[in-house]
């Protein structure tokens, strides 16, 4: 994780949740969601505050949220103190085993890496994942060069061919770019099928 992105996030955790829980629900993300997940155990990659996890845990898919930011851990077990939220960084995420999620969701994270980490990280959301699960992935989309915004959050203008290199031997479900209905930014999401064997 890019460090002068960690730093914002630790820094202005409450700032950050109270942001996005203000932002208009993400019906667009329940929607795939609901036509590609399977009820059972869900990462929540890059969890913030939590509100996804706790979207995901009362709609049946048993979350647990895991972040970078020690800030947005905190913030996420105070608003959500009956889930389980955990430390772990794209694009290692030491401390969680193979195979161990029926589902990962990674909404709008992988831009705050260097693009150098982007296939890899890619790579370890699969490893994560059990045979036949899916993998919901977002990130903004940045047009040119890299660029950071006011809190200095990286937002990388990678190559999507670095998404698709680590994806290569899934079943793509969904690949679309379209704007976000919560935070109105220009999103690419993608959800891809883990092969069975």
């Amino acid at each position: 994780m890019d460090r002068t992105t960690l730093g914002a996030y630790d820094r202005d955790a409450a700032a950050f949740a109270d942001d996005w829980e203000a932002q208009p629900t993400p019906v667009d993300m329940h929607d795939v969601v609901r036509r590609f997940f399977r009820p059972g155990p869900t990462a929540d990659i890059g969890c913030g505050a939590g509100r996804d996890t706790a979207w995901l845990d009362v709609n049946g898919y048993s979350a647990c949220g895991y972040d970078a930011s020690q800030g947005l851990l905190q913030e996420a077990r105070r608003r959500h103190p009956h889930l389980r939220f955990l430390p772990a960084v794209l694009p290692r995420l030491e401390g969680i085993a193979d195979e161990s999620f029926v589902n990962v969701l990674c909404e709008t994270v992988i831009m705050h890496l260097e693009p150098g980490d982007v296939t890899p990280a890619v790579a370890r959301l699969l490893e994560i994942l059990a045979p036949g699960g899916t993998l919901y992935l977002s990130w903004r989309v940045t047009q040119g060069k890299d660029r950071r915004d006011e809190h200095g959050r990286l937002y990388a203008a990678f190559d999507p061919v670095l998404v698709q290199a680590a994806l290569g031997a899934t079943e793509i479900l969904l690949d679309e770019e379209r704007g976000s209905l919560s935070s109105g930014k220009v999103i690419r999401r993608v959800a891809a099928r883990k092969a069975r064997f």
